[in-house]
């Protein structure tokens, strides 16, 4: 079995991880806009997220000799190990209702903003949980103003969020009084934009490609998109935004309990579970829910989403492909943050909750967001991610290294 010895293997993990946990909630946005059904796009992601698991258990979790005190993985599956099994279990319920509230806030209230919300209430509670767990491990007069960071950040997005939607707002309002100055009937607007390339990758289509930030752009987006949103309240998406939060904030805390058994839950002589096995199990319990919570959604949607089936499902080989990368992307970002917390304590892996760096710079590049947004808007989102860089290096350097 091959485990993370070294503060600097720990922080690569944590780096790449950062950039896999940023890249895939992109690739859900991208197919959401582009109207697929959020319930198949997360069947396929549920299937790739638990290969990642298996992909990295039979491989990492394999390297090497098993001894009785660190056994591989195939070995620990049939020890008595279930009470923190089920800490693990555990942990991949929460994410999973976490993961799918999130696929639904990102429409309501954007990608960034989003990301940047729910990865704070992470840090906030579960860095904080997980300090004491690891018998505070990492440097407390780091981390905790890195904790701060997080919460100032998470305040700025919120005003981030509320400039630009203003700025929206009077896109919108000056594109309704252009068209009644025009004597242009606004029920029939949808006819004026014929266009149907692809807006997030620039593709031709039969009418000039709307420009990012423009309204003109954002019609289309809502046209083509399969969860509408205008006229809605963004309250509805703040309020599963905060609940996705609190359900990432829970989810590395049981990951730690299962792989060190601060609770002295396991008998005596019995090994503590290896970050592979716990890995293992957390993903089939992502997996079993997402399964049975998504294929309810099929025929009873939530959030007025259009119904669907099975059959259509299966069916429905339209950017299939981009849903697979996604759960791969998620699946090997969780194992890489796991790997780097067993080594550095799972509080300083929580340096991969400043993923919306990464998520935010997708969010400009392939969605326009903040396109053509005010002055305002651009400085409050240039402090909102400089409190992020902040935070993450703050992060990282509270490291600590795990005894034996």
């Amino acid at each position: 079995m091959y485990l993370v010895e070294s503060k600097g293997g720990a922080i690569a993990c944590m780096l790449l991880a950062l950039s896999f946990l940023g890249t895939w909630p992109a690739i859900m946005t991208l197919l959401e806009r582009r109207g697929r059904l959020p319930q198949h796009t997360y069947l396929d992601y549920t299937i790739t997220n638990l290969l990642a698991a298996v992909i990295i258990a039979l491989t990492f979790g394999q390297i090497g000799s098993s001894t009785p005190e660190m056994p591989n993985f195939i070995t620990q599956l049939s020890q008595d190990n279930w009470p923190c099994v089920l800490f693990a279990m555990a942990g991949g319920v929460v994410l999973s209702v976490g993961n799918l509230s999130t696929q639904y806030a990102w429409a309501f209230v954007g990608l960034s903003v989003t990301e940047v919300i729910t990865s704070s209430i992470t840090v906030v509670i579960g860095t904080t949980l997980n300090y004491f767990l690891d018998d505070k491990i990492n440097r407390a007069e780091i981390l905790f103003p890195g904790v701060g960071c997080f919460l100032i950040a998470v305040c700025l997005a919120s005003a981030v969020h509320s400039s630009n939607a203003a700025d929206n707002k009077a896109k919108l309002n000056a594109q309704v009084s252009t068209f009644l100055g025009m004597g242009i009937d606004t029920s029939k607007v949808k006819e004026t934009f014929p266009y149907k390339g692809d807006l997030e990758l620039g593709s031709k289509g039969t009418a000039p490609k709307a420009k990012f930030g423009t309204a003109d752009f954002l019609m289309e987006v809502e046209k083509r998109r399969s969860i509408k949103v205008f006229g809605k309240s963004t309250l509805t998406g703040l309020a599963i935004t905060f609940f996705a939060g609190v359900c990432f904030s829970l989810f590395s805390p049981a990951f730690n309990l299962a792989t060190n058994d601060q609770w002295k839950t396991l008998k005596e002589g019995v090994p503590h579970l290896v970050v592979y096995t716990a890995f293992f199990y957390f993903s089939v319990s992502c997996f079993v829910l997402a399964l049975i919570l998504n294929i309810t959604f099929l025929y009873r949607p939530v959030l007025n989403s259009p119904k669907s089936s099975l059959r259509a499902y299966l069916s429905d080989w339209n950017g299939r492909g981009w849903a697979f990368l996604a759960g791969l992307l998620c699946g090997f970002g969780n194992g890489l943050q796991f790997m780097g917390g067993q080594a550095a304590g799972y509080a300083a892996a929580d340096a991969v909750q400043a993923l919306p760096l990464v998520s935010t710079f997708w969010g400009i590049l392939l969605f326009g967001e903040y396109r053509k947004s005010s002055r305002r808007t651009y400085i409050l989102l240039g402090s909102m991610l400089f409190m992020f860089i902040a935070a993450v290096g703050v992060l990282m350097a509270s490291s600590g290294h795990r005894k034996d």
